[in-house]
């Protein structure tokens, strides 16, 4: 192992061992921090010298030695604070240790806070604690003021190395953590909106004897105890109306699905949803739940001044149109009148992969997204799908042709997903066995025939009204990102090579 290490590598397990020769712990059990560094800095008022004695902990990012003085800033999630280091005030053993910190050490340090001639709040030190020694250099890059501004030049910029070592990403770059915190308010800000609309949270199966709820290829693995085949789920749907036909009338649920397709900009195999079902309520009721949360994340988001700009000026309502007039004209002609060869044709043409083991429902929704999707920028609702494309959907009132189910579309992206959901056990089992032909025929996506659910149905579930958000691309549209695992903290990438 010491042979692979580089020169700093070595160099810094070298301090490490001279450390432990002292008597120095290297790695600490515990430090008892009184405040952030932000706190203690806007403690001090302008007006003020002199400030409290403060307790504080973090990393390294800068050293600057004088002779027998030294300046250092230690950064923690909150932001830096300048330390000032005097050998007369640390005595010559403490002095003469800190030529064996580095910078990126975890320390703790004690002592008040004043003013420097140039204003700026500093830490005059006391004493100091190792808390954990760096053995790796952070890429921090190079600082430097520019009008008057910090101006921090990444050491850290390739974007598949990024995601891949998120921890050096965030403790490097603390945009990147302003992100993570702002996904989590905007997380918190959805179960409140549907915390106060009576919703339950809940939590269903991730491992799954028979998947469905969504067209996709899902992740199969092994029970052995059970010795019986499970299958990572693709969706929620099926076990939270479930619930429904049970007697909670309103729930949520917020978790990973997973589905085994390609990876891109907007697909990662592991991915976050909400889902949320309610009794009584049809697509339409949906509609205006799903403009409602989106608005309140975006306000959660905008509450950080760094992303405030980002977000974009959300205004109700949005735009609507119908599925099948924008194809159509999109095309030129009635595309529900065309047989299954036209729009296989019409697939190939446009460079759709695999068009001949394609049913009906893939074909049409391979050309909607190349004519009509990618061409939604502004929030856009899509009203009315033909029944191929959404076998768990009501049929339209007036035209069984299509049914009663909306999209949510920006930037060019699916957002969210919402039915009327379909509560006739009978015409379900007719839609899940069409499936099962699509499936035998070498469509992959196809779930099978799900009796449980079935079951569940013929036990009567009433009207309801259901939704699914894709979290990580909704975020990523409220924040202005194109890359969703920029807005994932660790995801799946390739094997590192080594």
């Amino acid at each position: 192992m010491t042979e692979d290490l580089n020169f700093v590598q070595r160099a810094r397990r070298e301090k490490l061992d001279q450390l432990v020769a002292r008597g120095i712990a290297p790695f600490a059990y515990h430090f008892d921090r009184s405040q952030k560094t932000s706190d203690a800095v806007s403690s001090v008022g302008e007006d003020v010298e002199e400030g409290p004695r403060v307790h504080l902990a973090g990393r390294l990012v800068a050293w600057r030695a004088h002779g027998k003085t030294a300046f250092a800033h230690l950064a923690d999630e909150s932001g830096r604070i300048q330390l000032y280091f005097r050998k007369d005030a640390l005595g010559d053993d403490s002095w003469s240790a800190l030529e064996l910190l580095d910078i990126g050490d975890v320390i703790g340090v004690a002592g008040p806070l004043f003013r420097t001639r140039t204003r700026e709040v500093t830490v005059r030190i006391e004493s100091y604690t190792v808390l954990a020694k760096s053995l790796r250099p952070l890429p921090l890059g190079k600082e430097e003021v520019v009008d008057g501004q910090l101006v921090r030049h990444s050491g850290f910029a390739d974007p598949e190395q990024r995601s891949r070592q998120r921890y050096a990403d965030l403790a490097v770059h603390p945009e990147v953590r302003a992100l993570f915190r702002a996904r989590t308010r905007m997380i918190t800000a959805m179960r409140s909106f549907f915390d106060a609309r009576d919703y339950l949270e809940v939590e269903t199966p991730i491992l799954q004897p028979q998947y469905g709820g969504a067209a996709a290829k899902p992740f199969v693995t092994q029970h052995n105890a059970l010795d019986m085949t499970l299958y990572l789920r693709i969706a929620d749907e099926l076990y939270l109306k479930k619930l429904i036909v049970g007697g909670l009338d309103r729930v949520y649920e917020i978790g990973h699905d997973f589905r085994n397709e390609g990876i891109d900009r907007t697909h990662n195999p592991e991915f976050t949803m909400l889902e949320f079902y309610q009794a009584y309520a049809d697509y339409m009721d949906m509609l205006e739940l799903v403009e409602a949360v989106v608005v309140e994340a975006g306000r959660a988001i905008a509450k950080d001044p760094a992303l405030r700009e980002k977000v974009p000026a959300l205004q109700r309502p949005f735009a609507r149109i119908k599925w099948v007039d924008s194809l159509n004209a999109a095309l030129g002609t009635d595309v529900m009148a065309q047989d299954d060869a036209w729009l296989r044709a019409a697939a190939r043409e446009h460079g759709v992969a695999g068009v001949d083991k394609l049913g009906r429902g893939k074909l049409l929704d391979e050309l909607f997204q190349v004519h009509v999707e990618r061409r939604l920028h502004d929030p856009t609702f899509v009203l009315d799908y033909p029944v191929e494309l959404s076998p768990l959907a009501k049929p339209k009132r007036g035209n069984p042709a299509l049914t009663e189910r909306f999209e949510l579309f920006a930037k060019g992206k699916e957002v969210a997903n919402a039915f009327s959901e379909l509560n006739d056990p009978i015409d379900q089992r007719a839609r899940f066995e069409l499936q099962a032909r699509w499936r035998a025929a070498g469509d992959e996506e196809q779930p099978g025939v799900d009796e449980d659910y079935l079951r569940a149905m013929e036990y009567g579930m009433p009207p309801t009204g259901g939704c699914g958000i894709g979290v990580d691309r909704l975020f990523m549209y409220l924040t202005d990102t194109h890359n969703i695992r920029d807005v994932i903290l660790f995801p799946t990438l390739r094997p590192e090579e080594r």
